[in-house]
């Protein structure tokens, strides 16, 4: 085992520093990472009593959701500060919230 430290492609940023595009009314994203084949990593700021327009399929693959901070309902439970959501592969949900939330979602997959 070699034991020089290797960083070839590692990214570091802050989503902070990063500039908000609206994706839905009141829904902001931040996209923190894009790999191959639709891989990548959203930080998404929903403003108090936002809905996702619709239903969100998860056809190409699964959803992974860590609430940053506030609360974030998917259609069935309030999930809080600190809380992992994983979304399989053909599932799907209402994301909204209505207090307001940041979430760091991954799309390990595409």
């Amino acid at each position: 085992m070699s034991e020089e430290m290797n960083f070839d492609g590692v990214l570091s940023s802050n989503w902070k520093g990063i500039t908000p595009h609206e994706c839905a009314p009141n829904i902001t994203e931040r996209v923190m990472w894009e790999g191959e084949n639709g891989k990548r990593a959203i930080v998404y700021e929903f403003l108090p009593g936002s809905v996702f327009p619709g239903l969100d399929v998860h056809e190409s693959g699964p959803e992974q959701i860590y609430v940053i901070s506030g609360v974030f309902y998917d259609g069935k439970e309030n999930h809080e500060e600190g809380s992992f959501i994983h979304f399989p592969k053909d599932t799907s949900h209402i994301p909204k919230s209505d207090s307001g939330c940041v979430l760091l979602v991954l799309y390990p997959e595409g």
